[in-house]
């Protein structure tokens, strides 16, 4: 049936209608997606509702990532508008992402209708069983008599700790009936949950009695606002703290007891670190998040190991724990700073004293080496990474500055100079998946419009989702970009160096999939085609100029910045044409 306008009003709201304001009542005002046929409905009566603003991507990915970006920023529930099984294909990586990284993401797809599902016509496919193995809840609403129920229970699931994105299934006849349900706002249980005082006690004896505290956190710390307290806790052991798991911040990385990351590749690389205590601390994460971990015992032999999470799953997931605890990160590490500040003695105190003063000094000696590497590198070409960090350090206000950090291999050089130091001011990749960088800053942006928000990727990682600049321009998000641009996969470089380490084998030339500088890829004229500023910066004295013009307004810009890199062009041509 087609309804006019005035008929529409007279015989109620349909489902088009009614989950619109369900996802206002929850506070989501922002829809990230990219349209198809079996939405029009729902995206026609859009227009009746104008304070539901629709960020337009111009494919699935980019969506799902502004949606992430926007998600870490707020911390709050946030929609993803996706088409039918060829959308959700395309968006499925990125889903998987936002599930590692336990972005709140509410993501709904449409489908033709239930009337159709027995059809196997064009499009049709089991898009709750696609979206299953990454998403927390997948689910389908097949009836209208529960269209805002289900979504409220979806809603539900995002936003409970541990977070994670869900999938909701819209066929296309149960939003075009008329629906009756009534609206309001989802419940989102609280989570406070304190550890009981005997499991405090215990807790406090075990890390006093260290003589080699070592503490391990991730993005619990960070979501649960918990710095303060685990820096206190760290203050009060003397214990080197090392993030696992994180794509926010979660420690002030200028503290002396900051010590890094376990890195998220190679066990041989974290093995060293998580075999150095006697007695170790987990909160916020699970031990450990590598694509090839160390299958044996990564602790030293005899340490004791205590394991705070909101999250049961990830508490000896897969190594042993000897004190495990389902509870808030931030109210149990204030208990316990109280309890450690109760029972420690004027002895300890002393004991730790120093030991900070040891570990802090190790870490100014390390920083100031890496400086003194990056001071060779000045007013040379091809550029460094540190040559352009060292200059960006100085020209914005970090406060009131926001990073999205995908430039991997030039991430250490970017962080050296800007060093992340409050949660929200600074986001990393997480997932493994590449392309975040630039729409998770656009989405940073829309949550924080009065600061500056400046995504980085590198040349491959950016292609993944380069269409994101042209929804910067389009909404007027005024996101900064920077293009690492080094001519090839200089991760996939470094990392086959590793492989090739473990097995004994001499280096050689890199494999050609992993160069990309042939044909070489103009960054700066493919912004300047969707209507963005942009400039290419090739040379040191270039550096200032292209900051302080990224800078001087609040409109999108992207800078694409050409690094050293390890790559052969001629090469490339004569063996890769065909």
């Amino acid at each position: 049936m087609y309804w006019t306008k005035a008929s529409h009003v007279m015989a109620g709201k349909t489902g088009n209608q009614k989950i619109i304001e369900q996802f206002l009542a929850d506070g989501m005002d922002f829809m990230f997606g990219n349209p198809g046929t079996v939405e029009q409905g729902f995206l026609d009566a859009l227009a009746e509702y104008p304070e539901m603003k629709y960020i337009l991507s111009l494919q699935e990915t980019i969506a799902v990532m502004m949606g992430d970006g926007y998600a870490r920023a707020t911390q709050k529930p946030t929609l993803v508008q996706l088409h039918s099984s060829p959308g959700i294909g395309n968006a499925v990586g990125a889903v998987y992402q936002a599930k590692r990284g336990h972005a709140p993401l509410v993501v709904i797809g449409s489908d033709a209708g239930v009337q159709y599902m027995n059809m196997d016509a064009q499009m049709a496919n089991d898009l709750v069983a696609m979206m299953a193995p990454v998403t927390k809840f997948s689910t389908m609403a097949t009836s209208s008599k529960s269209l805002l129920r289900t979504m409220r229970r979806a809603v539900k699931i995002a936003t409970t700790p541990p977070m994670g994105p869900v999938y909701v299934c819209l066929p296309m006849d149960i939003l075009d009936e008329i629906n009756d349900e009534p609206v309001f706002p989802s419940c989102i249980p609280s989570t406070r949950v304190l550890p009981a005082p005997d499991l405090i006690r215990q807790s406090a004896e075990m890390l006093l009695s260290a003589e080699k505290p070592m503490i391990f956190v991730g993005d619990g710390i960070a979501y649960s606002g918990a710095i303060d307290e685990l820096t206190k806790v760290a203050e009060l052991l003397g214990a080197e703290v090392y993030g696992v798991e994180f794509g926010d911040v979660v420690m002030d990385n200028t503290h002396p007891l900051y010590q890094g990351t376990t890195g998220h590749m190679f066990g041989s690389f974290s093995h060293p670190i998580t075999s150095k205590g006697d007695v170790n601390l987990i909160v916020g994460t699970y031990m450990l998040p590598e694509v090839f971990p160390n299958l044996d015992d990564i602790y030293a032999p005899g340490a004791k190991v205590i394991h705070y999470d909101l999250n049961a799953y990830e508490i000896a997931k897969n190594h042993r724990v000897d004190l495990g605890v389902v509870s808030d990160p931030k109210l149990s590490l204030a208990e316990l700073a109280e309890a450690i500040e109760a029972m420690i003695s004027p002895e300890q105190m002393s004991i730790v004293i120093q030991r900070i003063e040891d570990i802090g000094n190790a870490k100014i000696a390390k920083i100031r080496r890496e400086k003194e590497i990056d001071e060779k590198h000045q007013g040379k070409n091809p550029l460094n990474m540190a040559q352009f960090s060292s200059v960006l350090a100085g020209k914005v206000n970090q406060e009131q500055t926001i990073i999205f950090d995908e430039a991997l291999t030039s991430s250490p050089a970017l962080s050296r100079y800007i060093p992340p130091q409050a949660a929200g001011q600074y986001f990393t990749t997480r997932g493994g998946s590449l392309g975040v960088g630039f729409p998770g800053a656009i989405g940073a942006k829309i949550a924080h419009p009065d600061k500056t928000v400046i995504g980085f990727s590198g040349d491959g990682g950016s292609m993944y989702t380069i269409q994101t600049l042209w929804s910067a321009v389009r909404h007027q998000t005024g996101a900064k970009f920077v293009v690492c641009n080094n001519g090839s996969y200089k991760l996939l470089q470094l990392n086959i160096d590793q492989y090739w380490k473990e097995r004994a084998m001499p280096s050689h030339e890199y494999p050609l999939p992993f160069d990309l500088s042939y044909p070489a890829i103009r960054f700066d004229i493919m912004a300047q085609s969707m209507g963005m500023d942009a400039v290419r910066v090739e040379k040191e004295e270039e550096i200032l100029p292209a900051i302080e013009r990224m800078l001087a307004d609040d409109k999108p810009f992207l800078i694409d910045l050409v690094l050293e890199g390890d790559h052969r062009s001629e090469w490339v041509k004569v063996n890769c044409s065909h």
